[in-house]
């Protein structure tokens, strides 16, 4: 089981280290829609390209953000169930969501969207709006964080045999958020 705590814990690292990127991605969004704002009504200058560049950082944040979130335990979920059980019940139930529903959906997905960023690198696409950017690299965001979410899945499902197996102790209670 220590080599794959391991693992799970070189996914945990890496999702961390992606999640302080989308971190700074709201921040750098948010720069660059007020400047984009202030430039086009000071000066009366506006770019497709700046506009495309926040929908770009906005794709990314939520792309690799949702195994980042994860990751954290902050994901949304259906607690109907899940607060009635047992925190052994938690574990268990976590464990065949993720490894029946998750994994499985979110490998379809990115197998699904993959020819949609592969025609799109094929052709070099690009916006069709004036001063747009490419394409492709933005369509590559797509199966890259429906990837990035399996693996944080499978880093999950290897933390909860070990918790079910008194091998560690994980922080995976949920605490309903209050209104």
């Amino acid at each position: 089981m220590r080599p794959l705590l391991a693992l799970s814990s070189g996914i945990d690292l890496l999702n961390e280290k992606v999640g302080y990127v989308c971190n700074l991605l709201v921040l750098a969004a948010c720069v660059v829609s007020a400047g984009n704002a202030m430039i086009r009504y000071a000066f009366g200058y506006s770019s497709n390209g700046w506009l495309e560049l926040q929908w770009y950082m906005f794709a990314i944040l939520v792309m690799f953000g949702a195994a980042y979130t994860f990751k954290r335990n902050e994901h949304v979920r259906v607690e109907i169930l899940y607060l009635f059980l047992s925190e052994r019940g938690q574990l268990w139930l976590d464990l065949i969501g993720t490894l029946f529903f998750l994994i499985p959906a979110c490998l379809l997905l990115a197998y699904l969207s993959w020819p949609f960023f592969h025609q799109a690198y094929a052709v070099g696409e690009a916006s069709s709006n004036a001063g747009g950017l490419i394409r492709w690299p933005i369509k590559f965001v797509i199966p890259a964080g429906f990837v990035m979410l399996a693996l944080q899945g499978i880093s999950e499902v290897i933390k909860r045999i070990a918790a079910l197996q008194d091998l560690v102790t994980i922080e995976a209670k949920y605490e309903r958020p209050t209104q």
